[in-house]
């Protein structure tokens, strides 16, 4: 088969108009150069006629036509001063997988038809690019033979050892391509450091300086990834030494935008469903067991002397124990750093770089990636492998039927775990396949594949050895039985060394032979190293195998792999939202990708989510002309709205949108700084609606600050009701500890479960906008359990014994009361059983503290002082939570609940309170159970001028049944305290309830 290519497609058409239309009222015009005959006698080369691009535009036509092209794309119109003609120099970014190749093919073959430039060089920056565009033009060279009437064209890949192809490019008055990497000239121009001169020497066989016939064709220079291309000054220098007559930067990264003609970036293609909409599976472990000493090692490196990244259990002040990663260093102790007994004994006593490991004075050996006393790395890879291979699948059975080839990719961090060689060459399974093949074969058993959908799923019965291949570079070995003799294996490389050329070409090669179905191969193996450059329009599922302590993943460059739209088996693309959906299975939570990849997209792409730009409103339509041509904005007025914004506090200097725009937007009452028509301000509206996103806002011109209400605050009456409440207390305890021992077992069976280590599986899609990456749709979660096996087991009572305070015979008690299937929870996961049985134990404590708790007042001169109000520093919002007060301290009251909003306007409403305030943060009273800040204090008048003065606890009860038991046990608290200073504390709900109980 053979992939057919679109010419009709809008924004790849606007793409090349941007690009020929530089040159718009050029005339077809050519340049002739002499190019001698070799001083080589054996070459049969004449003196030749040499053919150049040529331009006779003014610099000022040149101007003109870029700034209306920018200003019809709606881009920010460049600087004259920036468009010079003796170093013209433009931008197109377009999105990963979007036809970018295609692009600047198709505007090649239009710029000679419409000026008749002949000479082209297209510059790339590595090997797999080179590789990628050269496949390229192979596929679509019927395509474009098509289009353009047989024009007679010509590409080659530059290569030293032919330089009569460079003979041919100067010398031919038909169009020539060339494609170059960078790296192949750059070198030579620093002549101090050069030590490759094919470019610059003069070349017996070809009759001149390599680079001197190409800087006489004045060629068009199309710079691939600009971003890497010329990220030197060298790289810079090399291809202005080429004598371009223009130099076209096409990327979907650009650091440097110069002059950009042309935009169709992340968001354009995401939402234009122009490539595949991205669906992410997260697996990752949860609750995971410890079997003993919990070791995962992340990575080694030898900067400043040898280190080892570890994850570890750590024990923390609380007595809980959380997984975090530390550095160590030879003769690290790790009891010491963990302060877990089960770690004594690991000492660091060796640490190696070459091979990459640790060990321990106890004898203890970890390689780089391994873990000890845990859900090990290939557990979870194993996960992965089935999630990916399950998608897989699931997507066979519905686009089978629509004659189009699923293909899975999964990159991997080094080649032995996919294949290994003993001595004599044979192949052997590497960790990864083996584990592909087990699942592959259990999971295709299942009769959801098995047998209903036996007819949609290909090849269910091909042996599992053809469904899988691997892509990566090789090297001859030898044979241990005899030297002399070679095999090729695969091998880790960088991704730009040699070897890697035939890597990329057979990646391109077999490109189309993978999309068809006679072709049983399905699931891809490929080095991370090998991750740009080439693309299958094919893939579906996007695995990403990452080793512990490999550098980090870049998820744009492995998504990029698979974001092309898909192709059936005629070859043509399927424009259907259903069926391109890319599912990127990881392992790291969902919402830990979706922050990294909008992170990435940012410094990528340079998108700045929920910005303006003075440019953002170029392209808005005012009117048409008398050729039905749209008359725009324009950048002028675009920028006077920008400024506008500025000035009215709508987006900060930067262009970010600040919550004053979006009250205003929503309200539609955003102030353009000028009178447009309703036509004019709905288009302004709805790229405001774009770029401001969905956030959740305050209304930043509702905010008001909470000043004390002197007339309250100064009163006599609040003197004495303030001096009621502020004295501070100490309390005592007692407690019955066979009822606490009865109350712990029995909590401990009921409410302690068994807490198994599980693989969490989270899918969803993205929503990609101007605002933001959002979740499109809700995300589908569902769990399994892992059979972890524990047989090193922590000392229990010696560890509750520390964190509760208890004696080791309660301890022991409290365990032997325990239900047999309860203490078998503590072979499941005994760290998770060990601080359950904490949380119990203390809380029970606590709870049987309050009950025989005693306060007493500490003195008269230790106490909360009245003046403390005053420089309580409150802001709130102006909303149903905020009531304005004329009996409280303060202003306002700022409420917390529904319950208390209630009270705080029935205190306002009702003639028997005086007066009340809001009891700030710091007005706290100990407790065993942490501190307690009460809600209200309140003047009473019972109307026969008797005054009461107490403190009020608003509850959505009044019936400790309904409240929390920490609750309850912090009011109890809160009454006794009260109570000891000859105050009084209620409960209520509403009002009814204070006058109940007054």
């Amino acid at each position: 088969m053979k992939i057919q290519f679109e010419g009709n497609l809008n924004y790849q058409q606007d793409a090349i108009e941007a690009v020929v239309d530089v040159f718009k009222g050029q005339e077809k015009l050519q340049s002739n150069f002499t190019v001698l005959a070799p001083k080589d006698q054996t070459i049969d080369y004449d003196a030749d006629l040499g053919y150049a691009n040529k331009i006779n535009l003014l610099p000022k036509q040149i101007v003109e036509n870029v700034q209306t092209i920018q200003m019809k794309n709606g881009l920010r119109i460049s600087d004259p001063n920036k468009i010079d003609r003796n170093d013209l120099q433009f931008s197109i970014e377009m999105e990963t997988g979007t036809g970018k190749t295609y692009v600047f093919t198709r505007s090649i073959m239009e710029m000679n038809r419409k000026y008749g430039f002949k000479k082209f060089i297209i510059v790339v920056p590595s090997v797999s690019i080179r590789e990628g565009i050269n496949k390229s033009l192979e596929l679509t060279d019927d395509h474009f033979k098509k289009v353009f009437e047989n024009t007679p064209y010509k590409y080659f890949i530059y290569d030293s050892s032919n330089l009569s192809q460079v003979r041919d490019f100067a010398t031919s008055d038909q169009i020539r391509i060339m494609v170059i990497n960078v790296q192949a000239f750059s070198q030579d121009v620093d002549t101090a450091k050069g030590s490759k001169r094919i470019m610059l020497e003069y070349n017996d066989k070809l009759g001149a300086k390599p680079i001197s016939l190409l800087q006489d064709t004045n060629p068009i220079v199309i710079v691939d990834e600009p971003q890497s291309t010329m990220s030197s000054k060298l790289q810079i220098q090399s291809i202005k030494n080429l004598n371009p007559i223009a130099i076209y930067r096409f990327s979907a990264t650009h650091k440097e935008k110069i002059n950009l003609l042309y935009k169709f970036d992340a968001i354009d293609a995401y939402n234009d469903g122009k490539v595949k909409k991205i669906e992410v599976a997260s697996v990752t472990a949860k609750d995971e067991v410890s079997d003993g000493a919990f070791i995962q090692v992340l990575g080694i490196s030898n900067k400043n002397g040898f280190k080892v990244k570890l994850n570890l259990d750590i024990k923390g002040k609380n007595g809980k124990v959380t997984r975090s990663s530390k550095e160590v260093k030879l003769g690290d102790d790790l009891y010491q750093i963990t302060k877990l007994d089960q770690y004594y004994g690991f000492n660091v006593s060796e640490i190696s770089t070459e091979p990459e490991f640790i060990e321990f004075s106890n004898g203890q050996f970890l390689q780089s990636g391994q873990t000890l006393g845990g859900v090990n790395d290939s557990d979870i890879k194993r996960k992965l492998i089935a999630k990916t291979i399950q998608e897989h699948l699931d997507k066979e059975v519905k686009l089978n039927p629509k004659g189009i080839k699923v293909l899975s990719l999964f990159f991997i961090d080094k080649v032995a775990r996919y294949r290994e060689y003993d001595e004599e060459g044979n192949k052997l399974n590497g960790e990864y396949a083996q584990i592909f093949e087990e699942e592959y074969n259990r999971i295709i058993q299942s009769p959801k594949y098995k047998l209903s959908l036996f007819k949609e799923v290909q090849d269910l019965e091909v042996n599992v050895l053809d469904v899988h291949k691997g892509y990566f570079s090789t090297d001859k070995r030898s044979k241990k039985s005899n030297s002399k003799d070679k095999f090729e294996a695969f091998k880790d490389t960088s991704g730009s060394v040699k070897a890697d050329e035939d890597t990329y070409h057979l990646i391109m090669t077999e490109k189309e032979k993978l999309l068809s179905f006679d072709s049983p191969v399905r699931f891809i193996f490929s080095h991370t190293a090998l991750r740009e450059g080439w693309d299958n329009p094919n893939v579906f599922q996007i695995c990403l195998l990452k080793e512990m302590g490999a550098s980090e993943i870049r998820r744009r460059q492995e998504i990029g792999r698979g974001l092309r739209i898909s192709v059936d088996q005629t070859g043509n693309r399927v424009y259907d939202e259903n069926v391109n959906i890319l599912t990127t299975v990881v392992n790291e939570s969902f919402k830990d990708f979706v922050e990294e990849y909008q992170k990435e997209l940012n410094e990528d792409t340079g998108i700045t989510f929920g910005h303006l730009a003075i440019e953002s409103f170029n392209t808005v339509v005012t009117s048409v002309d008398e050729n039905d041509e749209p008359v725009y904005l324009g950048q002028e007025t675009s920028s006077q709205i920008y400024q506008t914004f500025i000035e009215l506090g709508y987006i900060d200097k930067k262009g970010k949108i600040q919550d004053t725009l979006k009250i205003h937007l929503k309200e539609e009452t955003v102030d353009l700084g000028q009178e447009f028509s309703e036509t004019v301000s709905k288009q302004i509206y709805n790229i405001l609606k774009q770029v401001a996103g969905s956030l959740e806002i305050k209304d930043n011109d509702k905010k008001v600050e909470i000043n004390i209400n002197k007339e309250v605050f100064l009163s006599e009456d609040f003197k004495k009701l303030w001096d009621t409440i502020k004295y501070k207390t100490v309390y005592q305890v007692e407690f019955d500890s066979e009822k606490l021992i009865e109350n712990c077992i029995k909590t401990i069976n009921n409410n302690v479960l068994n807490q198994q280590a599980k693989i969490e599986f989270v899918k969803g899609k993205l929503a990609v906008g101007k605002g933001g990456i959002e979740t499109d749709g809700e995300l589908k979660t569902y769990v399994e359990n892992l059979e972890v096996e524990v047989r090193s087991l922590p000392d229990i009572i010696t560890y509750l014994q520390n964190e509760t305070d208890l004696t080791r015979k309660t301890i022991v008690l409290i365990l032997k009361g325990l239900e047999a299937r309860v203490l078998k929870y503590f072979k499941t996961n005994p760290q998770a059983f060990i601080e359950k049985c904490i949380d119990v134990i203390n809380i029970q404590k606590r709870l049987f503290i309050v009950d025989g708790i005693k306060y007493q007042k500490i003195g008269d001169h230790d106490y909360y002082e009245q003046k403390e109000l005053e420089k309580t520093d409150a802001i709130g919002y102006l909303s149903k939570y905020m009531v304005e007060a004329s009996k409280s301290a303060f202003d306002y009251t700022l409420c917390d609940s529904d319950v208390e909003l209630n009270l705080a306007r029935e205190f306002e409403s009702s003639e028997n309170v005086s007066l009340y305030t809001k009891l700030p943060g710091w007005f706290k009273i100990p407790t065993p159970l942490g501190s307690y800040n009460p809600d209200w204090a309140i003047l009473y008048n019972k109307g026969d001028g008797e005054k009461l003065y107490f403190v009020t606890e608003s509850k959505g009860t009044i019936f400790d049944e309904g409240l929390k038991p920490i609750e309850t046990g912090k009011i109890k608290c809160g009454k006794e305290h009260f109570k000891a200073i000859g105050s009084r504390m209620i409960v209520a709900h509403t009002m009814d309830d204070i006058y109940n109980q007054v």
